[in-house]
Parts: C-alpha cells; sequence; structure tokens
C-alpha cells in the first residue's frame, strides 16, 4: 500500500531525512518513533505531498506522490499534529465542509458527519463552536474529518499527544477498530508504549535515518539475550544468593533495592525446582514473573538515545 525508496529531504546544508526505505502492507498499523527533530514530521509531509522530497521515491496504493500528489491524496486521511479545522464552525459543520472538498454530494456527506460525531462520542457537541471543544475533543474531531471520505490510508502525526488519558484510549481503540476494517494506518509517535500496544510493525528513525525496523516482537528479540525471572518473597532473599547460584549452574542472582530478587540465565531455568527451594529455605514467594525486554529497552539499544528524553518530550507534548 505504501512504498517509500530511497527517500531524502534537505533544508540547505540541512538533511532532515536522509535516504529512507519502507514499505506498508495493506491494513497494517506502521509505527514511525523517533525523538523531536528526528525526521518523522518531515517524512510525513512528504508521503502526504504536503512536502516535496529533494530526491527518492514514494508510491501510495500504486500512484507516484511525486507525479500525481492530488490522486494520491484522495486516497488519504490526514491527521496533522495540529487542529486545521476551523474555530468558528461547529463540529458538523466542520465535517461536512471537509466532506465537500472531496466533492462528496450534500446528503452523503451529511449522514456520514453524523455517523462519525457519534462514532467518536461527540454528537452531543456537534453544534457547538470547534473552540469550545477540549484538547481531547479537538483532536478527535480532526481525526473524524480525515476519515468522512472513507479513505484506503490513515496518517496520524502524534495522534494523542497532549490530551487526556481518556480521550487517549477512545482514539487507539479507534486505530484498531480502522485496522479491523482494513485501514492502512501509518502513525508517527514518539510515545513508545503506545506503539507496543497497537502496532503491527514500527521503524525507529535517529537523525533521519532508520536504525531499525519490523515486527514489535522480532524487535524485542534483538536484544534479548537469555532468561531472567524476577521473584517478590516474604522475606529478605540476599542470604539465598549462594545457595541459588551452586544449585542452579550458571546462574547470575541480583538483589533489587526493594529487596526483591532477579535470576538470570542463559538457558532457561525450570520455575517448579526455584519454588522447591525457596520453600526448603522457608520462604514464600509472593510473586514469580518473566522478565522482557521492552520495546523502549529496543530504542535505547539501538540508538543510543535515553528513555529520558522522550518521557521529557511526552510530557512536553511538543512537536518534532
Amino acid at each position: 500500500m505504501i512504498s517509500v525508496v530511497n527517500l531524502q529531504k534537505k533544508y540547505g546544508s540541512f538533511t532532515a531525512v536522509d535516504g529512507i526505505s519502507f514499505e506498508i502492507q495493506k491494513g497494517e498499523i506502521f509505527g514511525f518513533l523517533g525523538p523531536n527533530g528526528a525526521g518523522k514530521t518531515s517524512t510525513i509531509n512528504m508521503l502526504t505531498g504536503l512536502s516535496r522530497p529533494t530526491s527518492g521515491q514514494i508510491t501510495i496504493d500504486g500512484i507516484d506522490v511525486r507525479k500525481q500528489p492530488k490522486k494520491a491524496q484522495a486516497a488519504m486521511g490526514i491527521v496533522p499534529d495540529e487542529s486545521n479545522l476551523y474555530n468558528e464552525m461547529d463540529g458538523f459543520d466542520n465535517l461536512c465542509f471537509c466532506a465537500s472538498l472531496y466533492g462528496m454530494r450534500k446528503d452523503e456527506r451529511e449522514t456520514k458527519a453524523r455517523q462519525l460525531l457519534e462514532q467518536f462520542k461527540l454528537k452531543d457537541a456537534g453544534q457547538r463552536p470547534f473552540k469550545a471543544y477540549s484538547k481531547g475533543m479537538r483532536r478527535k474531531l480532526t481525526i473524524a474529518a480525515a476519515l468522512i471520505h472513507s479513505p484506503k490510508i490513515l496518517f496520524l502525526d502524534e495522534p494523542t499527544t497532549g490530551i487526556d488519558v481518556e480521550s487517549s484510549r477512545q482514539i487507539r481503540e479507534m486505530i484498531t477498530g480502522l485496522k479491523r476494517q482494513g485501514t492502512t494506518i501509518f502513525l508517527t509517535t514518539h510515545y513508545i508504549e503506545e506503539a507496543e500496544r497497537i502496532c503491527d510493525r514500527v521503524a525507529f528513525i535517529a537523525e533521519g535515518r532508520i536504525v531499525a525496523s519490523g515486527a514489535v516482537p522480532e524487535l524485542m528479540a534483538m536484544i534479548s539475550q537469555g532468561h531472567a525471572i524476577h521473584f517478590v518473597t516474604d522475606k529478605n532473599p540476599e542470604s539465598l544468593i549462594g545457595g541459588l547460584k551452586a544449585r542452579f549452574e550458571g546462574s547470575e542472582v541480583t538483589i533489587r533495592p526493594d529487596h526483591s530478587l532477579v535470576m538470570a540465565s542463559e538457558n532457561r531455568v525450570p520455575l517448579l525446582p526455584i519454588m522447591e527451594f525457596f520453600h526448603s529455605k522457608g520462604i514464600d514467594v509472593y510473586e514469580a514473573r518473566e522478565l522482557r525486554p521492552s520495546l523502549e529497552d529496543v530504542f535505547v539499544r539501538l540508538t543510543g538515545i535515553e528513555s529520558s528524553v522522550l518521557k521529557k518530550e511526552k510530557e512536553k507534548g511538543g512537536s518534532r
């Protein structure tokens, strides 16, 4: 559905996007992750025909975006990082106006506008001016406007930045619902946990280059080495370190500041013998769970960018 080959964007001597390539299949949620300034918005602007590439090829649903941007845009729904709707118009009229830009008939666009207001739980706000909407409501109506013409591909630029938790949850549910209907979704974000939750595949971009891409489980497997189990016990297990190492050769045992214990090994260690060992020492285990790397761990390892940088950007709610 989307094919990008050696895409580059320069602003004078500065290279914002440096020869990236990727493909996105029909009905896939593709996450584009990176910190502010990584090249996310520059990329999405080129894909949607809002910015002309310095070089490279972009094909959307078989259409060359550089040669036929208007035709390609007819297959897209575009949600920019800042709303592009009109403050003085109410929600219903904003949706109808957007529909008219795609050549939809009056009865068709009014029916679709009412359906979307209902779907996005904005029916009661449909007659209120857009400027009176909360941040979450404004974001949802902006997404609804991008869906008014039932596009094959939806581009979402930081869809949940700066909005409340409940609106963020509703938007994520909407995204996964669109996927089930066959919509292809390109999502830029620096909320790594969001991408881990809803994306089929992701690409990490840093300093204009894609440093890794693939399915979320595949990326996690890239840094997964050995196995680790986290134990929470009723007593401080520090005195058991030597016994555990002797009983389970090749294992590393560490005690965390909260007095929980982590046991790591290159090979998987059966849980039952460990539990029996604790029981023989008079210690009860409240919790035992396998530790696995998160998508954030993968990002930090592959890009060298600390997760704290992304968290600060998340708190600011900044754009690229």
